[in-house]
């Protein structure tokens, strides 16, 4: 099993990015679960969402203690303790300009992304696409049925614009 742990903001669609890759894993015959977790419910405040996938039905509910993926939405949220996140061989995903040396962090500007094609700094989508170029394991065909059956119609090309634009950053 797959197990990738999303960290962001109240309002900042982790929980959706967790959703849509759930789907998108689904959508080429595998076995996936997507669930949020956060305290008190309001714009701002951090949570977490959670997504495994596999390649047979998941019977475990519990949330990820150590992910293969950490991805985080907001880089104010990333600290040292994502490490303890994360399996020995797991990666932290992070959207920051900051650049750093150890090789488990992979970042991108997702931020400057979001804001040139979505015209607002929600990054979920970027994220995704970001987590789909490393993952590779995911057909991007997948990802755009997930975001069509998932998401308002209006949201559809900008979102699908954003997460091929992370890919080709990333590849």
């Amino acid at each position: 099993m797959t197990e990738i742990l999303w960290h962001g903001r109240g309002g900042q669609g982790a929980f959706t990015a967790a959703r849509l890759l759930g789907a998108s894993y689904a959508l080429q015959g595998g076995y996936a679960l997507a669930f949020p977790s956060f305290g008190p419910e309001r714009r701002g405040a951090p949570i977490r969402a959670f997504t495994k996938l596999d390649s047979q039905p998941i019977g475990n509910r519990s949330e990820i203690k150590k992910a293969d993926f950490s991805i985080f939405l907001d880089d104010t949220l990333f600290t040292e303790t994502a490490f303890s996140e994360i399996k020995p061989d797991g990666k932290i995903l992070l959207n920051t300009r900051k650049t750093f040396s150890d090789e488990r962090i992979i970042t991108i500007d997702g931020d400057s992304i979001a804001n040139e094609i979505l015209k607002l700094p929600i990054t979920n989508t970027v994220m995704l696409g970001a987590f789909s170029a490393v993952f590779g394991k995911i057909a991007l065909q997948n990802i755009e049925t997930a975001v069509q059956q998932n998401m308002p119609p209006k949201l559809h090309s900008k979102n699908i614009a954003v997460i091929h634009r992370a890919r080709e950053v990333l590849l």
